[in-house]
């Protein structure tokens, strides 16, 4: 598959209408990546989203950001001392445009570039042993020598083995809330020495204190910018297995250091091993072996098609979504639960062509009517909005 040409520049109007977009009530960053391969702008998404709510069954109007409202977000970045990156920049990472999920805009502060070159995310448990986190450390040491950024997500232990590893080098650290919040508190100066010779990112709004729900979306994030993820000491619940399930889903490389079966944080690193998703590691050496047998492009791009970030295309140039009517949007609601289901087995389930269920997913998440979660899939809510 040849290489997609880049995108011309963003305007200023439609950088901000992509931020207004993406805080919108109800767009998350797949139906936000929806709506932009449909209308092609977010202006034109915009101006789409009130009808596309009313017939998914909405009945009072969307929250929609006001242009000032986005814009007083912007200088609150500033403020913070960072930049804002929206998906379709010139300096979005390629390799974490190329994942379903990926974020439409990002707090960047430190040096953007690093976001761009090949790295490996390492990541474990937060109560770690003193050897894990040696490890780490080392670990993240050998590849930063190597010439790879290291990606952990600033927590206690192996996380902050990891950056403290790799500081001389380049790392990134990924927050779970906004870019001026330091969590957990004790790693404000881990976070500024991160900011000082690698970089930090975050997601969330500027002042946005890390809740629960916000780690696993971080997690997508330091695996899908990385080439592949290294699990050192990690239970069998442990956020650090989330990371690991989300580098599989988006193709990426998972690597596990095996530890004793007496230990409850070694359990999850051994499971991944024994079930065959992560491939058993020792040292750097056995990582960078498998790195440095990918194809060059993969290496550098983070995906075969070398696609440009911003390049959204959904079933050709211009495609709006279909015409659908009541009996149609039943059939695909009443096919759905509140466990999530691959969209794949709806489609056979239904019997109805792609674009079509595609267009009332859409509209149904605009209504408040399903939720989609990693791995293409949705489930109905239980209590959707009136």
């Amino acid at each position: 598959m040849p290489a997609i040409p880049p995108e011309p520049p963003l305007s200023d109007t439609e950088r901000l209408d992509r931020l207004r977009l993406i805080r919108t009530e109800n767009v998350g960053p797949v139906t936000f990546r929806h709506l932009l391969a449909r209308y092609r702008t977010a202006t034109d998404a915009l101006q789409a989203l009130p009808g596309l709510a009313r017939r998914g069954g909405r009945r009072r109007p969307l929250a929609v950001p006001t242009t000032a409202e986005a814009e007083r977000e912007v200088a609150a970045v500033r403020r913070a001392g960072a930049a804002l990156m929206v998906i379709g920049d010139p300096g979005y990472p390629v390799r974490l445009a190329a994942i379903d999920d990926a974020p439409a805009c990002l707090s960047v502060i430190g040096d953007p570039a690093l976001l761009g070159v090949p790295a490996v995310a390492l990541v474990g448990a937060r109560n770690a042993s003193v050897n894990g986190c040696r490890l780490a450390t080392l670990l993240a040491r050998a590849f930063g020598v190597a010439g790879y950024t290291v990606v952990s997500g600033l927590a206690r232990g192996i996380d902050a083995a990891a950056h403290e590893g790799a500081l001389a080098t380049g790392t990134v650290a990924v927050l779970a809330g906004g870019i001026d919040v330091a969590y957990p508190p004790e790693h404000t100066d881990l976070l500024r020495r991160v900011a000082d010779s690698g970089a930090v990112v975050a997601e969330m709004p500027v002042g946005t204190v890390p809740q629960a729900r916000h780690f696993p979306a971080r997690n997508r994030i330091i695996a899908g910018l990385s080439l592949g993820t290294v699990v050192v000491e990690a239970a069998r619940r442990s956020g650090s297995l989330i990371t690991a399930r989300r580098a599989l889903d988006q193709g990426r490389e998972v690597f596990a250091v095996p530890g004793s079966p007496l230990d409850p944080r070694s359990a999850g690193c051994n499971a991944l091993i024994q079930d065959g998703a992560a491939l058993l590691i020792q040292d750097a050496d056995d990582v960078l072996a498998v790195l440095r047998a990918m194809p060059e492009q993969v290496r550098n791009a983070g995906t075969p098609a070398g696609v440009p970030a911003g390049v959204l295309h959904e079933d050709g140039p211009g495609w709006r979504p279909l015409d659908t009517d009541d009996s149609t949007r039943r059939r695909v609601l009443d096919a759905l639960g509140p466990e999530p289901l691959p969209v794949d087995e709806l489609i056979r389930g239904c019997q109805l062509s792609a674009p079509i269920v595609a267009t009332v997913l859409l509209e149904a998440e605009l209504a408040g009517q399903v939720d989609r979660y990693p791995g293409n899939q949705v489930a109905r809510r239980l209590d959707p909005p009136a």
